[in-house]
Parts: structure tokens; C-alpha cells; sequence
């Protein structure tokens, strides 16, 4: 039976396991994947990541006809099984293991591209750990009605797209944050069809100091489950609170969830705006597996 090295890393709580597969030689079904993600019978994680060139798989061909300095390939995966389109927490660990085991040299000010099946992704090096461009963002539908156990009456929630899909809901109390029970996939009205992820958000007192805007989430992820931490989930959730907040909201917001806190700020591109994340990456242990 052939064995395997992985890594376990995280950021602020949202955990992956990384296996090195440059050549994309292994063949993982989904049942394998959540067989390793589960938390009692496996290593246990959020999310499993395939470390690939980019060149080794369809979706980096691709990739590198977008940008040809995209060498390797975030082949991600939620925990159940399913692949994900791109996850913000993934893709600074992914880069935290890039540079410590010295596939790539990323000096302080260069910037790191890794492919994504939503696109290109961009990375620096930061005092946090690092930051990664999430590029541009969707407005999407806000006529969504969200039920969640222990929220009693249901809630409109705003759909956001950052490269997966979210629906962002906001609370009035923090004890309505507190109470949630998420446990259990909410409901959403209209079903989406490709699923989404769920952040539910209440603003700090006062949610603007010193220019910077500031909200506490728990969010149920797609595929997973509750989580300690979503990185796209927290961009969404700060890009949705502006949006209500109106035009003299600011584009700097501290986000607050169980692991820790994050940081988003918005910016003006070339081709609209995009929208930055940046937090801590560690890599917590290292270990074989038999596949």
C-alpha cells in the first residue's frame, strides 16, 4: 500500500491536510479525501489540499494560459470530498507551505501567484502572516430567506460572490450570534443551486473606529460544516456589511470569528475592484499516510 507524507496547517483554526503531488501521478476519490478529513476516524481537517504543479492537471493548463507565472496549483477540496472553487485561509497556508519547504523563494515585497478554480490568486508576505489578492467580487441576490436552529424568525440574507458562493446575514445582537446552532445546514429560500456557504454577522459598538470597520461571524461552510474560520466567508461577510452600510463605509474592516481575527480591505484595480485578505498561516505537524 503505497504511503504518503502530509502536512496539517491552519489559519486562525481553519485546518488543512497538504499532500505534495507535483506531477499529479495520485488519484483520490471523495470518499478517500473525507476519509482523511474526518476528525475521528482520519487526520482530521476542514479541507485537503493537493499540492500540484500547475502544468500536471487541466484546470493549471488553463491557469497558465492565464498567467504563466501560476506554477503550482491549489487542488482544493472540502471536507466531504467536493471540490471548492477557492478558499482565502487555503490559499495563505498554501503559501506558507510554497515557502517553507522551498518549492518557491517569496522575498518580503514579491508576489506569489497560484492557480485556482476560480482563477489566479496573488500573495504576499505581511506581519500577519499573508496576504492574498481574492480579486473582483459579485453582488448577487438579496431576496434570500435564511432559517438557522435558534434564530426565531427567519432572516434575509445578501448573496456575494468571491470566487465561491456566499450568502452573508446579519443579526441584531450578539446573542443571537452566540445562540446559533450550526450544527445543521441553514435553510435557504430559494434553494441555490450550487450551494453556498452562510456567514451570519453582528457589528461591533461602535462598527467604525478609527476608520476601520469591525464585525463578529460564525459561518456554516458548504461541504463542511461550522468552522472556526472561512476566509472567503469573511470577506463576504465584510463586503456585505459595507453594502448596507452605505457609500461612507469604510474599505478597511477587522473580522472577527471563534479562531481569531482577519483582515479585508477593498481597492481599486485596472479592472474594478478587488477585495484583500491577510491573517496568519501555520503549519502545525507533519505525518505519512497509507492510500
Amino acid at each position: 500500500m503505497a504511503r504518503v507524507k502530509f502536512t496539517k496547517g491552519h489559519g486562525t483554526g481553519n485546518d488543512f491536510v497538504l499532500i505534495l503531488d507535483a506531477e499529479g501521478a495520485l488519484e483520490l476519490s471523495a470518499a478517500k479525501i473525507a476519509e482523511i478529513c474526518d476528525r475521528h476516524f482520519g487526520v482530521g481537517a476542514d479541507g485537503f489540499i493537493r499540492v500540484v504543479k500547475s502544468a500536471n492537471l487541466p484546470e493549471g493548463k488553463a491557469i497558465l494560459a492565464e498567467d504563466d507565472s501560476a506554477e503550482w496549483f491549489m487542488d482544493y477540496y472540502n471536507a466531504d470530498g467536493s471540490t471548492a472553487e477557492m478558499c482565502g485561509n487555503g490559499s495563505r497556508v498554501f503559501a506558507r507551505y510554497l515557502t517553507e519547504k522551498g518549492l518557491v523563494t517569496l522575498a518580503e515585497g514579491q508576489t506569489l501567484s497560484i492557480g485556482t478554480r476560480a482563477g489566479v490568486r496573488d500573495l504576499q508576505r505581511n506581519l500577519a502572516g499573508f496576504a492574498v489578492d481574492m480579486g473582483r467580487w459579485r453582488l448577487g441576490a438579496d431576496d434570500i430567506v435564511v432559517k438557522a436552529t435558534n434564530l426565531d424568525v427567519a432572516r434575509p440574507g445578501q448573496a456575494i460572490n468571491v470566487g465561491n458562493p456566499h450568502v452573508v446575514v446579519a443579526l441584531a445582537e450578539a446573542s443571537e450570534l452566540d445562540d446559533l446552532k450550526l450544527d445543521e445546514a441553514p435553510f435557504l429560500e430559494p434553494t441555490q443551486l450550487e450551494g453556498a456557504n452562510v456567514e451570519f454577522v453582528v457589528p461591533a459598538e461602535p462598527m467604525v473606529k478609527a476608520g476601520v470597520g469591525h464585525i463578529r461571524m460564525r459561518v456554516f461552510e458548504r461541504g463542511v460544516g461550522e468552522t472556526l474560520s472561512c476566509g472567503t466567508g469573511i470577506v463576504a461577510a465584510a463586503l456585505a456589511t459595507r453594502h448596507w452600510a452605505g457609500k461612507d463605509s469604510p474599505n478597511q474592516w477587522q473580522v472577527t470569528v471563534p479562531g481569531g481575527t482577519l483582515g479585508v480591505r477593498m481597492f481599486a484595480t485596472e479592472d474594478g475592484e478587488h477585495v484583500g485578505l491577510s491573517g496568519a498561516a501555520v503549519l502545525v505537524f507533519e505525518g505519512e499516510l497509507e492510500l
